[in-house]
């Protein structure tokens, strides 16, 4: 049970680690603009706008995931098979920033898709028990 907690909090803080290379691009468009961020954001190209989208689908992709620890703590089905789905959720998901960040897409949505049966497959066991 730990290895999926352990998995919950890294899966949580992606969406905010996520945040630091977009802070970076924002602060050299125009220096960071603490006041309007998301007008500044929309101005975003290149690495800044993918910054952006990284950043925003590790927050979409945070919701699955939650709802997957959620079930499979509510049933208290905490096997082998669950921990290493997600194990492999947050690593494909930290390669999914990452291959958003150096702009391979066919890589990108590999990783995406990985992520989400693993969610999705986390569920799916729940349910055979």
């Amino acid at each position: 049970m730990n290895i999926i907690i352990l998995c919950a909090f890294i899966a949580a803080l992606l969406p905010y680690l996520a945040k630091v290379p977009l802070a970076v691009a924002m602060n050299k468009e125009s220096k960071y603009d603490n006041n309007y961020p998301r007008d500044q954001q929309t101005r975003l190209t290149g690495f800044g706008a993918r910054a952006l989208a990284a950043h925003q689908n590790s927050f979409e992709s945070l919701i699955i995931f939650a709802t997957a620890v959620a079930v499979v703590l509510a049933t208290n089905t905490t096997n082998e098979t669950v921990q290493a789905l997600a194990i492999t959720h947050v690593v494909a998901r930290i390669v999914f920033c990452f291959m958003y960040y150096i702009n391979q897409d066919k890589l990108r949505s590999i990783s995406w898709f990985v992520a989400t049966i693993c969610s999705f497959s986390m569920i799916w066991q729940a349910l055979s028990f």
